[in-house]
C-alpha cells in the first residue's frame, strides 16, 4: 500500500473520531510530555497522520483541510514528503512560529471547538492559542487524545535503562547540583520546583539514557524540594545500584505515571517553581488551585550551559578524539572518490562511514543527530536526510556537504564541513568564501558579558548580506556535555527574542554556522563549536570572546583568496596550525598525511 492511501486512511480514521467527540479542529505539535526536539516513537503521531518526518512542524486536521506548518528548514522536505498525501504545507516564515494559531483563530467559528492533547501542549503556547480563541468565541480542548482511538498499533514507551555519568566525567556531584538548584529556589522563595525537561533531569541527577535518538535522556519528571527529590520513571528502568546511589542523595524512585498526582497532592501552603516555556498544559493543570506558583526559568538550565573547567577540559579532550575520526573519514573518503574502479558511493554511505571513524574513538556513544549528507542540489536541503531509496551517488563535480556530530561520555560534537567533488566553479568558491568570512568575523568577536545571544547573529551575516544573500536558519545553538546537541538558554538567531534568559555567560558552548543555499544547486554551511572565555575586564565591563573547541581542517580547496583580507587569511592560518598541533598525535598513516596536507596555510 502506498504512503498515500496509508495517509488517506488515517486522516478518515481521525476525523470519524472528531466527529463522535464533537471535535471541528485537531491539533498535533511535534511534542511530548518534555517538550522535547527529537520524541520517542510514542509520540510521533504529527509524523504518522501526515508522513512529515521533519523534527518541527504542527498537524492540523479539520473536516476539510489537514496541514503541517513548519518552517524554511523544512521546506523542500516537506514539499516531498507531503506529495500527493492532501496533507497541504503551511510556511512559516521566519519569526512566525506560532503561525498556526492565528489560522485557527481565522478559520474557527464561535461555538467551535479545537482539541489538542494537554500533555503534549507546552503551557506558553496553550495560553497563546486560549487567548485566541477565547476571541472568537470558539473553545480548547485538551483531555482528547484522539490518537489512542485511531493508531491501533501506537508504539510502547520506550524501556532503555538509566545509567550514572560517573567522574571523571561528570565533574559535579549529584548532591551538589541538587544544593545549588536548592539555593536558587530559596531566592525565588519556592518550597518545591517540577522539572519535566529531558535534558535539565539527566544533567542534575547526573543520569543517563536512551531513549530518544541521538540525546542520552530517558523519560522522567522530577519534584524536587527542600529536604528530598523524587524522580518519576518508567519501573525497571533504574538498575538497582543506581537506585541505591540516588537514595544515598535523598533521590526517591516513583513510577513515571504518578508525576500528575504528585503534584495534585502538593500542601496548600507549597510554593511551586515552574518554567512555563518549559512545561506542559497537562502537568500545570494537575497544579491545586490554592498552591502559590512562581514562574521563571529552570535554573538548572542555566546552571548546564555554563560548563567549569572540568569539564571544558573534557570537551576539548573530546574535540581531539572527533577531529581524529574525521581526519581518518576524510582521507579515506578522498581516496575512495580518486579510485575510478571503486562501486558507486552515496550519501547513505556517508553516514555509515563517518560513524564508524567515530566509533572508533575511545568514548564514543552514538552519533549526536542524524546526519546531513548533501551532495550537489541536496546540500541546499538544510536538514537533508538520505535514505537508502532516496539519495544521490556521490560522483562527477560538485560540492559535498556534511553536517555530523557525536555523543561521547566527554562531550557532545556537531560540525560541518564542505569538499569539493571533482572540479568545482568560482561561483561555488565566491559562496564558500562568503560564508567562511561570515564563520571567521563571528569567531573573532569580543562582547559584553551578558550580550544577549541573537544580537550577535549579524556579525555572523555582515559579509554575506554585503553581497545581496542570506540564509534561513539561526546562526548557532547551545549544546550540551553529553547530552542534547540543542540546549539553552543562549541562542544566535534573528528569530529569537534578545531576552534577559539569552544572555552570554562564560562556560557556555554554542554552535557557529553560516550558510549559503542554493535551491537545485547547492549548499554551503561551516560550523565550529565554540566556548565563551573571558577576554579582558576595563572600565566598561567584563568581555568575552570564543575560544573555538572544534578541531577539523576547512578545505582550502573552496575558497577564493582574493575575498579575504589579511587578518581573515591569518586567522585561518592560525586555527590550521593549532588543529594539526592538536591533531598530529591521533592520526597516522594516510589520516595525518591528510592532515598536514589539508592545514597547510594560505
Amino acid at each position: 500500500m502506498s504512503h498515500t492511501s496509508v495517509i488517506a486512511d488515517r486522516l478518515q480514521a481521525l476525523r470519524e473520531a472528531m466527529r463522535r467527540e464533537g471535535v471541528d479542529a485537531y491539533m498535533v505539535p511535534s511534542a511530548d510530555p518534555h517538550l522535547s526536539e527529537y520524541l520517542p516513537a510514542h509520540w510521533k503521531g504529527r509524523e504518522w497522520l501526515s508522513n512529515f518526518t521533519g523534527s518541527v512542524g504542527t498537524f492540523i486536521a479539520t473536516q476539510h483541510f489537514a496541514g503541517v506548518w513548519t518552517d524554511g528548514r523544512y521546506f523542500t522536505q516537506a514539499e516531498t514528503e507531503l506529495a500527493g498525501t492532501s496533507v497541504q504545507l503551511m510556511k512559516i516564515p521566519s519569526g512566525a512560529s506560532v503561525l498556526y494559531i492565528d489560522w485557527l483563530a481565522e478559520t474557527m467559528q464561535s461555538g467551535q471547538t479545537v482539541a489538542v492533547d494537554g500533555a503534549v501542549l507546552g503551557l506558553a503556547i496553550a495560553r497563546q492559542l486560549e487567548q485566541a480563541l477565547s476571541a472568537k468565541g470558539a473553545k480548547l480542548r485538551t483531555d482528547a487524545d484522539l490518537l489512542n482511538q485511531v493508531w491501533k498499533d501506537r508504539p510502547a514507551l520506550p524501556d532503555a535503562p538509566v545509567f550514572e555519568h560517573k567522574p571523571p566525567h561528570a565533574t559535579r556531584s549529584r548532591a551538589g547540583k541538587l544544593a545549588d538548584l536548592r539555593a536558587a529556589m530559596a531566592k525565588q522563595g519556592a518550597t518545591h520546583h517540577v522539572i519535566s525537561t529531558l535534558d535539565d533531569i539527566a544533567w542534575l541527577f547526573n543520569l543517563r539514557g536512551a531513549d530518544v535518538s541521538f540525546n542520552p535522556i530517558f523519560l522522567a519528571h522530577a519534584i524536587v524540594d527542600a529536604q528530598g527529590a523524587t524522580l518519576f520513571v518508567l519501573e525497571g528502568k533504574v538498575p538497582a545500584d543506581v537506585q541505591a546511589s540516588l537514595e544515598r542523595d535523598g533521590v526517591k524512585l516513583a513510577p513515571y505515571s504518578q508525576a500528575a498526582s504528585a503534584l495534585a497532592a502538593l500542601p496548600q501552603d507549597a510554593v511551586l517553581l515552574l518554567d512555563p516555556r518549559r512545561l506542559t498544559f497537562g502537568t500545570r493543570q494537575a497544579v491545586p488551585q490554592g498552591v502559590k506558583v512562581v514562574e521563571a526559568i529552570n535554573p538548572t538550565t542555566f546552571a548546564k550551559s555554563r560548563k567549569n573547567e572540568d569539564e571544558a577540559a573534557h570537551v576539548r579532550a573530546t574535540m581531539e578524539q572527533d577531529g581524529a575520526a574525521l581526519c581518518e573519514f576524510f582521507a579515506a573518503l578522498e581516496k575512495t572518490l580518486a579510485d575510478a574502479q571503486r562501486a558507486p558511493l552515496t550519501e547513505v554511505d556517508i553516514d555509515t562511514r563517518i560513524t564508524a571513524a567515530r566509533a572508533r574513538r575511545p568514548g564514543f556513544v552514538s552519533p549526536s543527530f542524524a546526519t546531513i549528507a548533501g551532495f550537489r542540489a541536496n546540500g541546499a536541503i538544510m536538514h537533508y536526510r538520505a535514505a537508502p531509496d532516496a539519495c544521490s551517488v556521490i560522483e562527477g563535480d560538485g560540492l559535498l556537504l556534511i553536517d555530523s556530530g557525536g555523543q561521547y561520555v566527554g562531550g557532545t560534537t556537531d560540525i560541518t564541513r564542505v569538499m569539493p567533488v571533482g572540479r568545482i566553479t568560482a561561483e561555488h568558491r565566491r559562496d564558500f568564501t562568503l560564508v567562511l568570512k561570515g564563520m571567521m568575523a563571528l569567531s573573532a568577536a569580543r562582547f559584553p558579558r551578558g550580550t544577549r545571544g541573537p544580537m550577535l547573529d549579524a556579525i555572523a551575516r555582515a559579509p554575506i548580506w554585503a553581497e545581496g544573500i542570506d540564509y534561513g536558519h539561526g546562526t548557532g545553538h547551545g549544546v550540551g556535555f553529553f547530552l542534547n546537541v540543542h540546549e539553552g538558554p543562549q541562542v544566535v538567531s534573528p528569530s529569537a527574542m534578545p531576552e534577559p534568559h539569552t544572555a552570554m555567560e562564560p562556560g557556555m558552548i554554542t554552535s557557529i554556522e553560516p550558510g549559503i543555499y542554493r535551491p537545485g544547486k547547492w549548499g554551503i554551511r561551516i560550523e565550529n563549536l565554540v566556548l565563551n572565555v573571558p577576554a579582558q575586564e576595563t572600565e566598561f565591563g567584563e568581555f568575552l570572546r570564543f575560544e573555538t573547541l572544534t578541531l577539523c581542517p576547512i578545505d582550502t580547496r573552496c575558497i577564493e583568496p582574493s575575498l579575504l583580507r589579511a587578518d581573515e587569511v591569518q586567522w585561518l592560518n592560525a586555527y590550521h596550525a593549532t588543529v594539526l598541533e592538536r591533531l598530529r598525535s591521533h592520526v597516522s598513516g594516510d589520516a595525518l598525511a591528510w592532515l598536514e596536507e589539508r592545514t597547510k596555510p594560505l
